[in-house]
């Protein structure tokens, strides 16, 4: 019996969805599915960066996006206690960041796909995934009114979370592990206005970010490292307003909020996954996941999508061999996000910045182009490695010891007055 289908993409959100709009449009047989219906929420730090809402213009969605209402944003802004790093997260290309509820952004993607020509099946459960001969090769599940059926495709991908059923059920193998680092909660507030900015407050031990969403809500998502989960969930609205406190300013504009949802948390593990094998893929958090402490996740999922997308086109239309074309998929994957993985990781520890560190943030404070790309650095418009490179940090510093020489001699050259 031939098969039903070219791909069979199991999870149909941020990463799924994308991948069965892309290969769909490429004109191959695509069936997605999701136990979920749409729209639905999922716990998400939401934020889609600059380069993200790039991905959404290539592809023709971004007006419908903006359509919804989600406000722009186009100032990062990080509170060290001290001092504040305040910039721009994007380009003249894509200058601004969004941070869309899920409920909306998920429910756009998957009508994308399905526009696009991909079979979308919601409150579908997937029971098995089907191996025969040592290869993927379809899934068996069905819905709570459809009955149980059994779909083959060439490739099954997945796209279906950090508890990936696909994965589990081909093995790959995982590297560069480090365990849950930090737990973090979020909820929405009204009447906490922020002007198109993200803000971020690091402590000692603690960090909470905040950042306007859809419907005049504002997203407060606080966290504290993972050794106090268990402890701090018996209380988790005390133990999130406890570290918001530590922002005083901060937690008067709060105190003139109203919270209008209940608390959504989590704390997840930080891996890369081999994302190929045997007639099976996977993309998004399946794949590669790290701490949302700077909520990557939506953009990774969307350059894992197009990654991975080409890769299967490459190897369905027999330009290239499965293997070759998937292992460039992994290879590029593991270059572009292994430094953002290195950096998070660090920042997710809430550990004190190492006195070079603190030197070079303290450089950059005051100096407009050195907040930008540190805005950029944590957005993931650049590179770790290009915002740390010696040429880049030397020049930093250069700018800031000229920047204290010129206000001494200013100084220096003001007459006293009596």
């Amino acid at each position: 019996m031939g098969k039903a289908f070219d791909v069979i993409v199991v999870g149909t959100r941020c990463a799924g969805s994308t991948t069965a709009m892309l290969l769909a449009r490429k004109g191959y047989r695509v069936l997605a599915v999701d136990r979920a219906s749409f729209p639905s929420d999922t716990i998400s730090t939401h934020i889609l960066h600059p380069l993200g809402v790039g991905a959404l213009s290539r592809w023709g969605l971004l007006d419908r996006l903006v359509a919804t209402g989600c406000p722009p944003i186009h100032t990062y802004a990080f509170d060290f206690g001290a001092f504040t790093i305040a910039g721009t997260p994007g380009t003249d290309e894509n200058p601004v960041a969004y941070c869309p509820r899920r409920t909306i952004l998920d429910k756009l993607l998957v009508d994308a796909a399905a526009e696009a020509g991909a079979e979308i099946r919601q409150g579908f459960n997937v029971e098995e995934i089907i191996i025969d001969g040592g290869r993927a090769a379809g899934i068996k599940g069905g819905s709570k009114h459809g009955g149980f059926v059994t779909e083959h495709a060439d490739v099954v991908v997945g796209a279906d979370g950090r508890h990936s059923m696909v994965s589990d059920a081909v093995h790959p193998e995982q590297y560069r592990e480090k365990p849950p680092l930090l737990a973090g909660y979020y909820s929405y507030w009204s009447g906490l206005p922020m002007d198109g900015r993200f803000e971020a407050y690091s402590r000692e031990k603690r960090a909470f970010a905040v950042v306007p969403t859809h419907d005049d809500l504002t997203l407060v998502i606080a966290g504290w490292p993972y050794a106090e989960f268990t402890e701090n969930r018996k209380d988790i609205e005390g133990n999130y307003l406890k570290a918001i406190e530590l922002a005083p300013a901060f937690a008067k504009r709060l105190r003139c909020a109203t919270r209008v949802a209940s608390f959504a948390g989590t704390a997840v593990p930080n891996y890369f996954r081999k994302p190929y094998g045997p007639g099976w893929a996977l993309v998004g958090d399946a794949g590669y996941n790290k701490d949302f402490i700077t909520a990557q996740g939506i953009l990774d999922a969307f350059r894992d999508a197009e990654l991975c997308a080409k890769a299967l086109h490459e190897s369905l239309s027999g330009a290239r061999s499965f293997d070759n074309a998937m292992a460039d998929y992994q290879r590029i994957r593991d270059e572009r996000g292994g430094a953002m993985y290195d950096f998070t990781c660090e920042l997710a520890a809430l550990e004190s910045p190492p006195p070079e560190l603190l030197q070079l943030l303290q450089a950059v404070h005051g100096n407009q182009m050195a907040m930008d790309g540190f805005a950029r650095l944590n957005a993931g418009t650049i590179s770790p490695a290009e915002f740390f490179a010696p040429e880049n940090t030397g020049a930093i510093f250069a700018a800031a010891a000229a920047s204290a020489h010129s206000k001494a001699a200013a100084a220096e050259s003001t007459p006293c007055r009596s």
